[in-house]
């Protein structure tokens, strides 16, 4: 089985280093980047199977960086920054990472939590017979492409945008509460005080142009959470 190829951006290179050798212990391949910039270089230039990324960086900031991956790629991102304050967490998850680690950092923890990001990825991402697409009309969600179609018009979704469309839109009519929906979309514990899921459906709500069509898809239960209105 091929190696899979990690991205460390920080510019501190004795962290780099340190995550370097517990990565290759677990069998990674490592790459790794001082700037934001390098970062994107290397994203352009090698297949990259997670990145692991500072906020506080030279020429361009993490979440600029994690928003220039967004455009073309849905690898997993792990934000490690000495930023503790919820926010920060918060402000991350909602422009596209899928962790947050907060410095000083166990390095284990952090293995670990690239073998579970991994996992995930590939598990959402490989074909699957059993995923059939999803017709709703003029809303058809096909998951083998993790492609969303708009009266035959495609909408280009974040990662996290298009599991939370899919993960409501494939139980209609059930209604989430918005930590079940954070723990199946980012497989973590819910934190208390966030607003990343309420974040992320006003956006779907726009790019599915429920404002324009006078139609909303995604149904807001007062005091419970949420449901796809098929």
């Amino acid at each position: 089985m091929e190696k899979a190829t990690i991205l460390i951006a920080d510019d501190e290179k004795e962290i780099a280093d340190l995550i370097e050798i517990h990565l290759e212990k677990e069998n990674y391949r490592v790459l790794k980047a001082l700037d934001g910039q390098e970062a994107l270089d290397a994203i352009d230039s090698y297949s990259i199977d997670l990145v692991i990324l500072d906020i506080m960086m030279p020429k361009m900031d993490g979440y600029e960086v994690t928003r220039s991956i967004r455009e073309k790629h849905n690898m997993p991102i792990i934000f490690l920054s000495a930023k503790t304050s919820d926010f920060d967490k918060v402000q991350g998850l909602v422009i596209g990472a899928d962790d947050y680690m907060t410095k000083p950092f166990n390095p284990i923890e952090l293995a670990a939590r690239v073998n579970a990001q991994l996992r995930r990825y590939k598990k959402l991402n490989q074909p699957n017979n059993e995923s059939e697409k999803l017709d709703f009309g003029g809303l058809i969600i096909l998951p083998d492409q993790r492609r969303v179609c708009l009266f035959d018009q495609d909408i280009d979704l974040t990662p996290k945008e298009f599991e939370i469309l899919y993960l409501l839109a494939s139980h209609p009519n059930k209604v989430f509460s918005v930590e079940n929906i954070f723990k199946h979309v980012w497989a973590q514990d819910y934190f208390e005080g966030t607003n990343t899921v309420m974040v992320h459906i006003r956006t779907l709500r726009k790019k599915l142009s429920e404002e324009r069509n006078n139609y909303k898809w995604i149904k807001t239960v007062w005091g419970v959470g949420y449901s796809f209105n098929g």
